[in-house]
């Protein structure tokens, strides 16, 4: 298997549809040895849901059957792939390749647990779809990678992205969770990070994968999200505990995650010419692994030492399932017998390199010592002609830096250099201040170098190949450490480093419930805060009883900048992690749905209102009564009359649901919605009018918008003649009587229901609060007497 080193994706994905809309996912991770398999009907004709679940996986390579079978008005996931994943690696198997009964016969010999365990026998019969798009995408592994898979050695997952929060690909980019706007004028100095940059100070490969994939996928579990919370309150009560994790976490390899595939996979026995690809590169990558995994038992211990007296569940979870593992120490001892004890992982490629060619003890292979001798003769040799050149040419400042790709060269200041170089030198080029080059006797000494390095990790590999076999046996030990490694590197580098920079009580941990209101408060934008040092907190209080808010506000009073902050708050609440706020209180979200910007989009032909309607129709088809829904501006890119009508009959059907919705417009007639709906709040970003000019204070306050005319302001001091602002003055003053007398209509005959609904209102929260018996009961009392005073 080869090396997909750094952050690279390494996940193949399969796909298959059928014409009853249902499209069938299996999605293969080649650096942790894991499938994921998702089956789902298929809502929107532009492949939302599809669209969410490849831009989490983001895969290097998709796989599809030849001809279409979906439903009419689905242009089918083959197209797909090709309209909108045209950079990746698209490859085309025979319908034949996607059989469901064989994906099932691998998936029970593969998994690394029982059949049972996974639910295969109900799953087989309801997602017989992601079974068929499994075997076709372990079928093209096995042809393309040149390996076999292990049996009992792949991590299974049925419906994983499924079983957490689900966030659409619009939602993604919306809320920049992952990049942030690319904005024309700033370029590239725009210092605005999204929420995963912000977020990624992990360490390893596998600790940024895990992060970028919680922030996309948060949990929806309370008792999982709560042991995260837990595990953070005590690494930030506890400093001692949090700088030893984090020091010791340095001492694992940052690929630890990686050494798995190494275990899962084993290489065909075919030769040299059928294979296709250096059987050295192969050779090297196996050595690599070893090292990788000595280098990660060896710091096994330091680990146990400083998780020994944690308290928390996760950690203490930690230390008996690992740090107590006899399995890991006969591991380690089973590795000692053959590896070197001086052997360590290395990053530096000399280095790396003859680490890899001294990996195993001397005297086991008596052909792989005469490599070694070869090998060391000629780095000595190498290194012998440097120091002559620099005698004999005068150049005492000549280094000779090495890579993989070159092997050795000589690197020589421009400044020493007077006129040019002796024509011994070769390959001659200008690198900044340097001058890199080559010559005939070191390019004969770099062939004879690498030829002995190759013939050690050939020999090193078939010394290694009873090692390899018996580490295999507990291949499930070393996927518990990969995960736990990686576990500890988001929480503790990630979340519990990025809380610890911020000022004392910044940040609070949140409370979860299944079924309360969505309460923040004094929350911040956890991107903008780090920006702006005097960013404006607000609160957000949602409950059954009030369960949309209409948010009114000039242009660039903060509305837009509120939603995504809300939005953001939930989802690291979510992931585990403490949240910029004084309190909060958060309704478990199972999809954030987001409709914002106003934009054409000229890769499917649709105009801004056309956009518009499609994102808000996969709303509508998709939610649920635990969403959270935002959206910003909706019907401004079309009439003024169909926009208002399109926007209120959208808010009437999200009322209708317990779903949370914050509406920001700037429609005033939308107001009208709390007159008549007790569940609707409307709430304003205040602004104060100075010499005809806005400031912007950022407070979000109750009731409507206190602004008069802002638009009119805004055009005066954009220069528009007097006559034209007059005459829009006296159209807009009749207006706003006729809606004020309707308004005033509506307050009286709606108002006793509007009392009831606040005394319900006050009810749910006491119901949630955390006050005493005698409290509670006091204010009862007072409710019940403000309510029979009012209707007096």
């Amino acid at each position: 298997m080869e090396d997909d080193g750094g952050e690279r994706s390494s996940f193949v994905a399969g796909l298959i549809e059928n014409r009853a809309k249902e499209v069938g996912m299996a999605a293969f991770d080649l650096r942790s040895a894991s499938l994921h398999l998702s089956q789902y009907i298929e809502t929107s004709s532009s492949y939302q849901n599809t669209k969410t679940l490849l831009r989490f996986y983001d895969p290097s390579v998709i796989i599809v059957p030849p001809n279409k079978l979906a439903a009419d008005g689905m242009v089918g996931v083959s197209e797909l792939v090709d309209r909108c994943y045209s950079t990746v690696r698209k490859v085309v198997l025979a319908r034949g390749c996607f059989d469901d009964t064989k994906g099932a016969m691998l998936i029970q010999n593969l998994a690394a647990k029982e059949p049972v365990a996974l639910g295969l026998d109900t799953y087989y019969k309801q997602h017989y779809l992601s079974l068929a798009a499994a075997a076709a995408t372990i079928k093209w592994i096995e042809a393309e990678k040149g390996v076999i898979v292990t049996n009992h050695s792949l991590t299974v997952n049925f419906n994983g992205s499924f079983d957490h929060m689900n966030i659409d690909a619009t939602s993604v980019e919306n809320l920049e969770i992952i990049d942030p706007f690319v904005n024309a004028l700033l370029g590239t100095s725009n210092k605005k990070r999204s929420l995963f940059q912000m977020f990624k100070t992990t360490k390893t490969v596998g600790g940024t994968r895990l992060l970028r994939a919680n922030l996309l996928q948060p949990l929806k579990d309370i008792e999982t999200i709560n042991t995260r919370l837990d595990c953070l309150d005590e690494l930030m009560s506890n400093e001692q505990l949090f700088f030893g994790l984090t020091q010791v976490l340095r001492k694992f390899p940052k690929e630890t995650d990686r050494v798995l595939c190494h275990f899962c996979f084993k290489p065909k026995k075919v030769t040299d010419a059928v294979l296709g690809f250096n059987n050295t590169r192969r050779s090297q990558n196996m050595i690599s692994s070893i090292i990788l995994l000595k280098t990660a038992l060896d710091a096994l211990p330091l680990l146990a030492k400083v998780l020994k007296d944690a308290k928390c569940f996760l950690l203490a979870n930690v230390y008996k399932s690992v740090c107590e593992n006899d399995k890991y120490a006969s591991i380690r001892k089973k590795v000692g017998e053959v590896i070197d004890d001086d052997v360590l992982h290395a990053r530096v490629p000399f280095v790396a390199r003859t680490q890899q060619c001294f990996a195993l003890k001397a005297g086991i292979d008596g052909f792989l010592d005469i490599a070694r001798r070869t090998f060391c003769d000629t780095s000595e040799a190498i290194h012998n002609l440097a120091s002559k050149y620099r005698e004999e040419f005068n150049l005492p400042n000549l280094k000779l830096p090495f890579n993989n790709r070159q092997g050795f060269f000589f690197r020589i200041p421009q400044k020493d250099v007077q006129g040019k170089l002796p024509s011994k030198f070769t390959q001659v080029v200008k690198h900044g201040k340097n001058i890199h080059c080559s010559s005939l006797e070191l390019a004969s000494l770099n062939v004879r170098n690498k030829s002995a390095a190759g013939e050690c990790y050939v020999r090193t590999e078939t010394c290694l190949e009873a090692l390899m076999d018996a580490i295999r046996e507990d291949v499930s030990a070393l996927t518990l450490l990969a995960e736990v490694l990686c576990l500890l590197d988001m929480i503790v580098n990630s979340f519990a480093h990025t809380i610890s920079t911020k000022p004392v009580d910044r940040y609070s941990r949140p409370e979860l419930t299944d079924s309360g209101p969505l309460a923040i408060d004094a929350g911040r934008h956890p991107i903008l805060e780090s920006i702006h040092n005097d960013f404006v907190p607000n609160s957000i209080f949602m409950s059954e009883a009030t369960n949309m808010l209409v948010v009114m506000g000039p242009n660039m009073s903060g509305k837009s900048t509120y939603l995504q902050q809300v939005c953001l708050v939930v989802i690291l609440a979510q992931i585990g992690c403490y949240v910029p706020a004084r309190f909060a209180t958060i309704r478990v979200v199972d999809r954030i749905f987001t409709r914002m910007g106003t934009m054409d989009n000229l890769e499917s032909n649709s105009s801004t209102f056309m956009t518009e309607m499609r994102e808000t129709a996969f709303i509508m088809q998709n939610v649920t009564n635990r969403s959270l829904i935002v959206m910003d501006e909706l019907g401004r890119a079309t009439s003024s009359s169909d926009g208002l009508t399109m926007a209120w009959s959208c808010c009437e059907h999200l009322l209708s649901l317990k779903a949370y919705t914050v509406f920001a417009t700037h429609m005033d007639s939308l107001a009208e919605l709390a007159t008549i709906y007790p569940n609707v709040k409307v709430l304003h970003f205040y602004v104060d009018i100075r010499d005809n000019r806005l400031d912007f204070k950022f407070q979000l306050r109750d009731g409507t918008l206190h602004v008069p005319h802002y638009g009119l302001l805004l055009a005066e001091v954009a220069g528009l003649p007097s006559t034209v602002i007059e005459t829009a003055r006296t159209i807009t003053s009749r207006i706003t009587d006729k809606e004020e007398k309707r308004i005033e209509r509506n307050c009286g005959k709606h108002h006793e229901m509007h009392r009831i609904y606040r005394v319900v209102q006050r009810l749910i929260c006491l119901k949630y609060s955390r006050q005493t018996e005698d409290s509670i009961r006091l204010a009862l009392i007072n409710l019940k007497d403000s309510f029979i005073e009012e209707r007096l």
